[in-house]
């Protein structure tokens, strides 16, 4: 795929994960920032490359623990500038258990890990109908 494609393909990808994410925190905490756009945007880029990168033949149940991991660490990235360094206040999570200096915590990281098989399902899909890209196929154990 020449480099032209790729991007255009990325940025339509990006935009409709930052759109769902930032669509999912209006309905968990009944409200958003724009920021979350781009953070949700990244974090959906990151899911989908996941088989582009190392394969269809990685079980579900380990590209979704990449996943939780991945945006864990974006989710970290983006709270500590966003929220630490530009002083936002786009979330807190310092009442949160396991929290690391209130940007993320472990119950969020398990909510990504479960949130991360709609996602990957999602981009595959998306990959196909719209990209003509390979067929989506999972291996479940």
């Amino acid at each position: 795929m020449n480099t032209l494609k790729t991007i255009g393909r990325n940025a339509v990808l990006f935009a409709i994960g930052g759109t769902i994410y930032y669509m999912i925190e209006l309905i968990w905490r009944g409200y958003s920032s724009l920021p979350m756009v781009l953070v949700g945007g990244l974090c959906f880029l990151f899911c989908g490359s996941i088989n582009e990168f190392l394969g269809w033949d990685m079980l579900i149940w380990k590209q979704m623990f990449i996943c939780a991991v991945g945006i864990t660490a974006i989710e970290f990235l983006s709270g500590y500038i966003l929220n630490i360094i530009l002083r936002l206040g786009i979330w807190d999570y310092s009442n949160m258990p396991f929290n690391i200096i209130g940007q993320i915590c472990l119950p969020f990281t398990v909510a990504w890990y479960i949130l991360s098989l709609l996602a990957i399902v999602l981009d595959d899909h998306l990959r196909y109908w719209i990209f003509g890209e390979e067929k989506p196929r999972y291996k479940w154990r």
